[in-house]
């Protein structure tokens, strides 16, 4: 785009940037319920959301996890607008909201890592930093799980097709069938991936520490 990849341009365009930030945050609203609706998270600690943006997935989270704590961590011009989205779901008080960049490190110490929409966005070389990342601060019996929109194995209709097709035309990442994540995981140090459906365009990938 413009010359540059799509994130370094909107990294030059603080406008545009906003306007995509929104724009992901609204597209996100049809898919943050049905994941703990479809997975439980009460039995975790420390719930870590990597490229977590405002947090709205980690708040809909320890709404249903109410023993938890969340680590939200994302990009700082990200994460500045997180506070007013955290304290209006009432759990900014068991929140932790962390800037940075998770190709230099993620904040330790987590018993679950949520990735949402973060590992379609890269080609394999820059996910492997990511979730290589995410391993080493990862204690031994942590979980990884991974929201995506995931290729079905059959020919039937589905939303990550076209998800796929826009991958190809806006970044340098893509869609992936469950087998392609279990490759993919195997490769970054992670084991026993299991898909969990939701009622929503999404699915959640998960993982655990090899």
């Amino acid at each position: 785009m413009r010359g540059k990849p799509v994130f370094a341009w909107l990294d030059d365009e603080p406008e545009f940037a906003a306007v995509f930030n929104q724009g992901m945050t609204s597209a996100s609203n049809t898919e943050i319920e049905p994941v703990p609706a479809a997975y439980d998270f009460s039995g975790f600690g420390t719930i870590v959301d990597v490229g977590g943006g405002h947090g709205r997935l980690l708040a809909a989270i320890l709404r249903k996890a109410t023993r938890a704590r969340g680590i939200l961590f994302d990009a700082e011009p990200v994460v500045a607008g997180a506070p007013a989205v955290l304290d209006a779901a009432g759990v900014a008080d068991r929140t932790a909201v962390v800037g940075g960049s998770f190709f230099e490190s993620v904040p330790s110490g987590g018993d679950a890592y949520v990735l949402k929409h973060i590992v379609h966005d890269w080609d394999e070389s820059k996910m492997l930093e990511i979730l290589q990342n995410i391993r080493n601060a990862m204690a031994a019996v942590a979980k990884l799980l991974v929201i995506e929109t995931v290729i079905p194995d059959d020919e039937r209709e589905h939303l990550s097709k076209l998800l796929d097709l826009e991958m190809l035309v806006a970044s340098t990442g893509k869609e992936r069938t469950g087998t392609e994540y279990t490759q993919l995981l195997n490769r970054a140090g992670f084991r026993n991936t299991r898909v969990i459906p939701t009622v929503g365009p999404v699915s959640i990938v998960k993982s655990e520490a090899a």
